[in-house]
């Protein structure tokens, strides 16, 4: 029996993915759960399982495509049945992976149109229009479906463009012995990071608080349990504590555990904690999710986040592990510096910069002492979070690191 794989719905926000690299061919046999095709979106790379066992038939599109969610992307049958003629598995129409740039205002050259009197734009879009006083009615999209973008409301503003990614290009070639300039190309990863990073700027109103925090007691706290977890098989980092920290912070605070929704002008505040772990990799930053942290218990927060990291870094992350994040903590080890201002990873509203833990003298209980000191920074969206309400989130981080004992009394 001839069955189909569509392209499925692999991350919040996520409407099409580019197929980079295929792990099986026409011809070959595939089994359920076999990873199938590597997959790339704004948000992460992931590779596939198959949720059939049979034959590959036919391979729906090339590496490089960006192919919609709910396009089918693979036909599977049983031994012996014959591949199905192109035409009956046709994928639904995509932006491809790289495009000459069309003119603001430009009619689509392909694809179904929108319905009359619908506009297709996104909140930001639509947020942006709004700013330069542009009516949306007025202006033809250029995106998949006649979709109006930012380029477009730019262009139909006559306002300068802002600096964005460019576009796909063939890799660099090696620059000649001597040269004083190398151009890299911007693509991939490293693309959709900055256009994501941009969404963000252009987007949230950021502010950055920061704090100082006295992580002594912590650090000989967990120097006692490190070995205990070393005998489980379980790498007890300082992250795991400041998790915990940054949850029960959440908690008294809630309004940082949720987003703004631009369209319908609400604020949404979850009830639930997914705390996503920006995690440095050979492709660029890619953004985790630790699922329902407030259920885990310290080992158990531990191993997860070693499990993401190593899935991370050899691109084993599934739709689930990069789905659903409330809140963001960014990290950079031994490496972390003295302070940042991180971007918040929209559409989120607040993001913790953690930085390196170093011995520093300091006055405590009237005396100068060495302790074991770390700076925090907290970059917010004050069109959600007020300054007072942004400081008191991060003082109350600072004494449950500082009180550590207090992150086992609030669990």
């Amino acid at each position: 029996m001839v069955k189909e794989f569509k392209l499925p719905d692999i991350g919040e926000g996520v409407h099409e993915g580019e197929i980079t690299k295929w792990l099986v061919k026409e011809g070959d046999p595939i089994k359920e759960e076999q990873l199938f095709v590597e997959v790339m979106t704004d948000k992460v790379t992931v590779q596939l399982p198959s949720p059939f066992t049979g034959k590959v038939l036919r391979l729906l599109a090339k590496e490089g495509e960006v192919v919609k969610v709910g396009s089918p992307i693979i036909v599977v049958g049983e031994a012996g049945e014959a591949a199905p003629e192109p035409e009956e598995f046709r994928p639904i129409p995509a932006e491809p992976a790289a495009r000459a740039p069309s003119p603001p205002g430009a009619t689509p050259a392909s694809g179904p149109s929108a319905a009359p009197g619908e506009i297709l734009a996104t909140p930001a879009v639509r947020k942006l229009a709004r700013e330069l006083g542009v009516d949306l009615a007025a202006v033809r999209g250029t995106g998949p479906r006649g979709r109006v973008t930012e380029e477009d409301v730019r262009g139909t503003a006559k306002a300068p463009k802002p600096v964005v990614a460019v576009e796909v290009h063939p890799a660099a070639k090696p620059s000649a012995p001597g040269a004083r300039e190398e151009r890299i190309p911007v693509h991939g990863v490293r693309r959709r990071i900055a256009e994501k990073m941009q969404k963000s700027k252009n987007t949230a109103a950021h502010f950055t608080y920061v704090e100082e925090v006295d992580m002594t007691a912590l650090v000989h706290l967990r120097d006692k349990l490190k070995a205990r977890a070393e005998k489980k098989g379980v790498k007890l980092t300082y992250l795991p504590f400041i998790i915990r920290g940054v949850v029960a912070a959440l908690k008294d605070h809630p309004t940082l555990n949720g987003m703004l929704d631009d369209e319908k002008q609400e604020i949404v505040v979850k009830r639930y904690y997914n705390i996503g772990i920006a995690t440095a990799t050979d492709a660029g930053l890619i953004v985790p999710v630790v699922h329902d942290a407030d259920k885990r218990d310290l080992n158990a927060l531990a191993a997860e986040i070693e499990r993401l990291a190593e899935a991370a870094r050899t691109n084993k992350l599934t739709p689930q592990d990069i789905a659903g994040g409330t809140f963001t903590i960014t990290s950079l080890g031994a490496l972390g510096g003295i302070l940042a201002t991180p971007i918040i990873n929209w559409p989120e509203v607040a993001i913790l910069g953690v930085h390196r833990i170093e011995k520093r003298p300091v006055v405590h209980n009237d005396q100068v002492v060495v302790r074991e000191m770390m700076y925090v920074t907290c970059s917010f969206d004050h069109r959600v979070i007020d300054g007072h309400v942004g400081a008191a989130f991060v003082e109350s981080v600072k004494e449950y690191l500082e009180h550590p004992a207090l992150l086992f009394v609030e669990a």
